[in-house]
């Protein structure tokens, strides 16, 4: 867990300071405005330079308001504090607006894909149930074998509804998501936003004092606040594959958010606060660190477990709906628990790594 810092005393140190922040908060805003002229010319999709894979224009723009959000948080005392305090909920509102239609769409794949897994199919949902009616076991099988035939094709018929269920819910989200950050896009609010960030390319606010003070304290402090979060974390429960305690918690009908779930969300978030600070530092040209790249994905993946359980366990509450149904989303529901766990796991051994310092 070592890390190398700059040592204050060292007059040879390349000491980050105001300047560097102001740099980097230039180059972020450029790319924002890059962002938003792609996607103006091409409407959200371009493929760049003959590339297979398209560039999303919404996901640039996310990409560059996080970062100026996140040091807007981090090196506030730097920065022109009204300034400041206007400008970051309207980065955050922004980079959430334009992130939604993606979390859904993300979402759905990583339910339906589950219930295959789970329901033994290899078919799309719509067309399993008749593969499970035809796998069906005859009448005067064996009892036990019947029996366990009879609930793997009764999950499989439930998983084809429940993924049709799934399907049509966030389809629809995934839709009024798209058309809200079109309407977000469009609106005197983010044309307010947009004019703030062509004004910081080109002038950034900072305090009288900012362009010779030590940025080393206040990214120091954000490392400090994410290793608190994480000494308050379970980690030791967290050190076992199978939890058994939050998965008793994780299964309950109970409609409010997962109690544990919201120190992991809030490690996440502290975690993303100190690469981004990192970033400022090295001038953006911040070393692969692999433990920190670990622990993120393992993080990433918990996020998207425990909102993939949220869906599942919303769509079981969907009224009159079929027993099988209900039984192959509660399984499914059960799955992406156990993913929570895994992913608790994974950052445990992620973090716990020593990071081998270069000679």
């Amino acid at each position: 867990m070592a890390q190398q810092h700059l040592d204050p005393t060292d007059p040879a140190a390349d000491v980050a300071t105001g300047e560097s922040l102001a740099a980097y908060l230039r180059a972020q805003a450029t790319e924002f405005l890059r962002a938003l002229r792609l996607h103006r010319e091409t409407g959200g999709t371009h493929q760049a330079g003959g590339a297979e894979e398209p560039v999303d224009a919404a996901r640039l723009l996310r990409r560059s308001a996080r970062r100026i959000s996140g040091n807007l948080h981090t090196f506030r005392p730097l920065l022109d504090p009204d300034w400041s305090e206007e400008m970051r909920p309207e980065l955050a509102w922004l980079s959430g607006t334009l992130g939604l239609e993606h979390a859904y769409e993300a979402r759905l794949e990583r339910l339906l894909l589950a219930l295959h897994r789970l329901s033994g199919a290899t078919v799309l949902p719509a067309q399993a149930v008749d593969a499970a009616l035809a796998a069906a076991p005859l009448p005067g099988g064996g009892p036990a074998g019947a029996t366990a035939a009879q609930e793997r094709s009764n999950l499989t018929v439930g998983a084809a509804k429940a993924g049709a269920l799934l399907e049509r819910q966030l389809t629809l989200a995934r839709t009024r998501a798209h058309s809200t950050a079109l309407q977000a896009l469009g609106s005197s609010r983010f044309h307010a936003v947009a004019d703030k960030v062509a004004v910081l390319a080109s002038e950034v606010p900072l305090t009288l004092t900012a362009p010779t003070t030590d940025l080393r304290p206040p990214a120091a402090a954000a490392e400090e606040r994410l290793t608190a979060a994480i000494g308050a974390l379970p980690l030791v429960t967290a050190g076992h594959p199978y939890n058994a305690e939050a998965l008793v918690h994780g299964l309950s009908p109970d409609l409010s958010p997962h109690p544990q779930d919201g120190p992991w969300h809030q490690v996440r978030l502290l975690l993303r606060l100190h690469r981004y600070a990192q970033e400022v530092l090295h001038a953006g040209d911040l070393p692969v660190d692999l433990r920190l790249l670990s622990a993120g994905q393992a993080l990433d993946r918990h996020r998207d477990a425990s909102e993939a359980a949220a869906a599942a366990a919303q769509a079981a509450r969907t009224p009159r709906i079929a027993p099988a149904t209900a039984y192959a989303l509660g399984v499914l529901h059960a799955d992406q628990r156990h993913e929570v766990e895994a992913a608790r796991f994974a950052f445990q051994q992620a973090w716990q790594k020593q990071t081998v310092s270069a000679p």
